[in-house]
């Protein structure tokens, strides 16, 4: 039980990093297609540039496109080993725009401004949140301390007068 805890938590917070990590993905994806790169170049640049989570994975596709790999199953291993909703709608649309020969700056640069609007909807949905989880250490806490600093002279004055 705890084993399979101790690799969820690390499952969620590789997640979170790749999360985190996506729209500068995107944007150096895109500055390097716009420059005239191939992807595959393309992502050869990104991984030299770039460290983190979603680095790793591409450097690990295109180890396998070198091993002999098609880009369609490279890509495909990338979209099954993270499992975000992200990643997963834009490597379909990755593959969707490599099959329809439609071009790849455009399909990465909607992505991006998506991915950077649900990031701040996401902020805003826990921005919203934060009050109601503060609403239980204020009436815990805070509250009875400020009671007895506010109604404690008035209560002794009282007893005192009885």
């Amino acid at each position: 039980m705890f084993p399979k805890i101790y690799i969820n938590q690390k499952i969620k917070a590789r997640n979170e990093k790749a999360l985190k990590e996506l729209p500068d993905v995107l944007d150096l994806l895109t500055v390097s297609l716009e420059a005239g790169l191939g992807f595959d170049s393309a992502l050869g640049k990104l991984v030299s540039k770039q460290e983190g989570v979603l680095s790793d994975e591409f450097h690990r596709c295109l180890e396998e496109i070198r091993l002999g790999r098609t880009r369609r199953e490279a890509l495909t291993g990338v979209k099954e080993r993270l499992e975000l909703d992200e990643i997963k709608v834009l490597i379909s649309n990755i593959l969707q725009a490599e099959k329809l020969g439609i071009g790849m700056v455009q399909v990465l640069r909607v992505q991006s401004n998506e991915v950077r609007d649900q990031r701040k909807q996401r902020a805003e949905e826990q921005a919203m949140k934060a009050p109601v989880k503060m609403m239980f250490p204020l009436v815990l806490f805070i509250f009875p301390s400020l009671f007895i600093v506010l109604l404690g002279p008035a209560l002794i004055n009282f007893l005192d007068a009885f």
